[in-house]
């Protein structure tokens, strides 16, 4: 897709006006950084407050005595379980139990779900949930809502000031504020912080606030990378695929026990045949030794020189202070000693199996 065929953001007038670097994501043209650059948006976020525009991000309904039954169908998830204004963070699987999107799935009332997709898989989830509700008793609302993120330690401070209570909100947690608003306690960073969707008009009103609080400032795609990449969180497309299962990317604790074993969702078999036979590859965390990033796509060796698998997530990590990556290692190798080498332009180079994330989450949980 050309950078004139991508979709534009609904407050694009807004990025142009501080100086975006604009790129295409997902179909979209994205601000990938604004004038201070990526070290220093990363770390303002850390430090401070960053302002992310995720609009590009679909947000759906799914309301009715149905919608329950409906998402435990369509997801390793007991959603008549979560209470309201619970968030839980789960997949649509396909029937090979390969992760089609990861999503987060919040509980507004007894009978209606808000579910946030990524936006290069919105179309194909959005066919894939309504198809699945032809057999179960309610409705899939796509919502036209511009989507923020305000991430970092002084977020909530930020949203107060600007009049935005965030009262009890617990990080997984979510509910409705205002009329067609939707605000969650969560992100894409590791930092405490809240996604908000609402209409156009109430955002710029908000961001006008937003902006004048020196604490907060734009943040672009690029640092947005750095941050979740150091807080260990993947990118579907990279890091997850409609080929690699949770139980190969290390994300088995999003699945109950319970739901392990007895679930009826779509890719249930597939999974409980993966997890009695155990996952020939495991997403891991990767240092390369030095200064040199190693990238996604860069092949890894054993210290033999065998194929031993591939890294999908890389760069230099800001507030790590070092290069960091994520990966696949073939499954005997995902223990930490194993001796790892990654090919970067034909130089092999030292890296270290890691533990996940990087950095510490600084979530609000209590």
């Amino acid at each position: 897709m050309t950078g004139t065929d991508a979709k534009k953001l609904p407050l694009e007038d807004l990025h142009s006006a501080a100086g975006a670097r604009f790129g295409a994501f997902a179909g979209w043209s994205m601000p990938l950084t604004y004038p201070a650059g990526v070290m220093a948006e990363h770390l303002h976020t850390r430090d401070h407050a960053g302002l992310f525009d995720i609009s590009h991000m679909q947000l759906f309904e799914v309301a009715g005595p149905g919608a329950a039954a409906l998402l435990a169908k369509a997801c390793p998830l007991d959603a008549a379980a979560l209470a309201e204004r619970q968030s839980k963070y789960t997949f649509f699987l396909n029937e090979q139990a390969g992760i089609i999107d990861d999503l987060i799935v919040t509980r507004l009332e007894a009978e209606r779900f808000m579910v946030v997709a990524n936006a290069g898989n919105a179309t194909v989830d959005e066919a894939h949930l309504r198809a699945l509700a032809k057999d179960f008793d309610c409705t899939v609302t796509a919502l036209d809502r511009v989507f923020l993120a305000i991430q970092g330690p002084e977020a909530e401070a930020a949203l107060k000031q600007a009049s935005i209570e965030t009262g009890d909100l617990l990080f997984m947690h979510g509910f409705e504020p205002k009329k067609d608003w939707f605000m969650s306690r969560s992100g894409y960073t590791g930092e405490d912080g809240f996604e908000i969707g609402l209409p156009e008009t109430d955002a710029r009103k908000l961001l006008e606030t937003l902006l004048a609080d020196e604490r907060v400032k734009w943040i672009g795609l690029a640092a947005r990378d750095s941050l979740r990449l150091e807080a260990g969180l993947c990118l579907h497309g990279q890091d997850i695929t409609p080929d690699i299962d949770p139980a190969s990317a290390a994300l088995m604790w999003a699945i109950s026990k319970d739901l392990r074993t007895n679930g009826q969702f779509i890719g249930s078999d597939a999974l409980r045949a993966i997890l009695a036979k155990g996952p020939t590859e495991k997403r891991v965390g990767l240092k390369p030794q030095g200064r040199q990033p190693v990238r996604a796509g860069a092949s890894l060796f054993d210290e033999a020189g065998n194929p031993a698998g591939r890294v999908t997530s890389g760069g230099f990590g800001p507030s790590a202070g070092s290069p960091v990556a994520m990966g696949y290692v073939s499954a005997p190798l995902a223990s930490s000693g194993s001796k790892i080498f990654a090919d970067v332009r034909g130089t092999k180079i030292p890296v270290d199996i890691s533990s996940l994330p990087f950095t510490p989450h600084r979530y609000r949980k209590g």
